[in-house]
Parts: structure tokens; sequence; C-alpha cells
């Protein structure tokens, strides 16, 4: 039904790392196309063919070009199984929720945190971002009360969606923006997430992160910037 291997358009240590880790559970081959930021590749024609926003990952699929993280993790769990419950099962709902929680409320708020530059003047970032970080830090909190609440699709023994855009999400949250003190955030502080994070790290598709990428032996749980063999993350 599906022949096609998918074609991840990536860069390192970006959302796209997300998508790798979900094709490697999922055990589906795919091939990879580096989109190199360096030289705003993801601003280009061909790239914006593909996704007209110039974001990435974008994940090629025989019913055609998905971007989006949470919509990719979305349409991969439902094709393949193994990510999520699936329609009809009766915990989906509580899955759709915190997906959309994930990808609509938090990963935005860090995209701001990390690029204020883009949403306000230059002269009233640093509140910005003090906002954003306090936000961040109680929806943390939210959910890692959520992953505690249900573990059945979070953090429980078979990795979800979930559990690989918290932990990414974590990740990031540990090592930027570099220009600023780390006081609002500490994995510890969300001890079912910190879970998360270390049972993710012992899993084999880490080591394919670490050798891709440049993520490390423990991405999540004790981060650090990457070191990729080739393209950048900024």
């Amino acid at each position: 039904m599906f022949p096609m291997t998918y074609v991840l358009h990536y860069a390192p240590d970006n959302a796209s790392l997300i998508i790798r880790a979900a094709l490697e559970l999922c055990g589906q081959p795919y091939e990879t196309r580096l989109v190199d930021r360096a030289s705003r590749q993801q601003a280009s024609a061909d790239y914006r063919a593909l996704n007209p926003a110039g974001l990435i990952p974008v994940l090629e699929t025989p019913q055609g070009p998905i971007f989006e993280t949470g919509a990719i993790l979305l349409w991969l769990a439902d094709t393949h199984g193994g990510l999520g419950p699936g329609p009809g099962a009766p915990n989906r709902a509580d899955f759709l929720k915190w997906l959309f929680f994930l990808s609509n409320t938090l990963h935005p708020a860090l995209r701001m945190l990390f690029y204020p530059q883009k949403y306000i003047a230059q002269d009233h970032a640093a509140a910005l971002r003090d906002g954003l970080e306090q936000t961040l830090n109680q929806n943390f909190h939210i959910l890692d009360q959520a992953a505690a609440d249900h573990p059945a699709i979070f953090g429980g023994g078979t990795p979800t969606a979930l559990d690989l855009y918290a932990a990414a999400l974590l990740r990031w949250s540990a090592i930027y923006p570099t220009d600023r003190p780390k006081t609002w955030f500490s994995l510890a502080a969300f001890p079912t997430l910190q879970c998360i994070c270390t049972r993710l790290d012992a899993l084999p598709f880490t080591d394919c992160l670490h050798l891709t990428e440049g993520l490390g032996t423990h991405p999540f749980s004790n981060p650090h910037p990457s070191t990729p063999p080739i393209g950048s993350a900024t």
C-alpha cells in the first residue's frame, strides 16, 4: 500500500529529529535530504514548493509532502500504528489533545523564546522572553502531570508520539537560547518527563540520532548542543 521510501527533509537538532525518531521506532525505511540552514535553503523556491512556510521538517509520502510536526506524527501513527492509539480507541481523545498541546501550545512558545526578533521589536524581546519562560514552566508542569495520569499514551512502556515530541521540546529548553541563563528550567523539576527522557535515551534509535545529528549519547536526559557531521542546527 505504501511502496515508496519516505524522504525526510531535515536539519540537525531541528523538529525533524522528532520525525526521524518516529520513523526509526516504526521501523519504516526512509531517506534524508539535508536542508542547509546556514545558507537558508529552507527559504529556497524548491523547498517552499514542499512547504510554503519554509519550515523544517517535510516528509515526502505516497500521499504527497506533509509538513507540521504534529501532522506528520499523527499521519505516521494512523498509517503504521505503534505511535499512539488509532481512531476509535478509548484513549484517542486524550492522545489528540496532548499531541495538539505539544504542537500548538508548547512548540510555538519555544520558537518565540528562541527567535523573539521574528515576533516583536528588539527593545521588547527581553520582556517577551521573561513571560514565555514563566508560561513554559507552567505548561511543562501541566504536561508532567498529564504524563503521570495517562501512562497508556504517554510515558508508559511503549514510546508514543507524545514521548518523542515532549523529549525534544525538553531537550531544546535545556540548551537554548544560549544567550540567557537557564534559571527557569530544570528537567528534574518534571519527574515524570525526566523518566521519559531517560527511557528514550536507552533505546537504540538514540544511536541513530547521535550518528546522524550529533546529539550525544544521552540526547534527552543530559543534552548538549549538537555537533552534526554535516549541516547546521541554526
